[in-house]
């Protein structure tokens, strides 16, 4: 769910989202495609200073780790068996047993972040037929690219918490983003086992407000649960192999088309008056 992120922003774009261009030479991992979740590895965050009236953009691990990590083994076992990299919104204080969830502390101490995106891909799983024609129980996988529209790149509302790496003696950030539930679009295309999740997006204010606003733990569970309406998404299918190759858009033969009819009612279904 939620496990495969695209943070492929090029030297003008970095430039424009911190407008310092000494920024740029510091780092050498925002030119992957689409980071893959599972493997641990570097991504972009925006954290804040001391006093909040800045931030910049530093390297963090997806996979939030709690502390008492210490080594990467350590990291690739605790994400394997937790898979860490997202967190509903609704848990962010208890989890659904009612008790004090592993992202409590990271609510009530600050530490926000801002999650870049450039496209988050999600698996759609549409019914094999068999050979009578009769839909089957197993499925096939249908990748899709989702954006937003008129956005080179966006922010997710995001927690971290820093781990000594005792390998190296070093800190290392390490963060996962909020989950919302489904808009319309998303229902369509992240519809495996029926779970209807998908990231939060949040506009420049909002997540300015996140990151350095010094939100209430009830605006910020407002600000997690933020869900982007479908008429401000694109999307389009794209190669199965992206994790090995550039992500580009593709078509499948059979696959049913994406239902568009909800769009013109969908902000009176989903945001009822308060």
């Amino acid at each position: 769910m939620c496990y495969y992120n695209g943070q492929k922003v090029t030297r003008a774009e970095f430039i424009r989202l911190k407008n310092l261009e000494k920024e740029v030479r510091r780092y050498n991992f925002l030119n992957v495609g689409v980071h893959n979740g599972f493997m641990f590895q570097p991504s972009a965050i925006a954290i804040a200073n001391s006093d909040k009236t800045d931030f910049e953009l530093v390297q963090a691990h997806w996979g939030y780790m709690p502390y008492g990590i210490k080594t990467h083994e350590d990291a690739q076992l605790f994400l394997r068996k937790y898979t860490t990299m997202n967190f509903k919104s609704e848990n962010m204080l208890l989890n659904d047993k009612g008790e004090p969830s592993m992202w409590a502390s990271a609510v009530k101490n600050g530490r926000t972040c801002l999650v870049l995106s450039t496209g988050m891909v999600e698996n759609r799983h549409i019914n094999k037929i068999g050979k009578k024609g009769e839909p089957l129980k197993t499925t096939d996988a249908y990748p899709y690219m989702v954006t937003i529209k008129d956005k080179e790149y966006w922010w997710m509302p995001g927690l971290y918490n820093q781990v000594l790496d005792k390998e190296t003696g070093e800190l290392v950030y390490t963060f996962a983003f909020a989950t919302t539930k489904a808009n319309a679009l998303m229902r369509q295309i992240h519809n495996k086992d029926n779970k209807w999740r998908m990231p939060a997006v949040v506009s420049d204010d909002v997540a300015y407000e996140w990151l350095l606003g010094n939100p209430s733990v009830e605006r910020m569970q407002e600000i997690a649960r933020t869900q982007v309406p479908s008429k401000e998404m694109e999307y389009c299918t794209i190669t199965k192999e992206y994790l090995q190759r550039e992500a580009n858009p593709t078509t499948y033969d059979m696959l049913p088309p994406i239902d568009m009819s909800y769009m013109d009612t969908e902000e009176t279904l989903l945001y009822p008056a308060a």
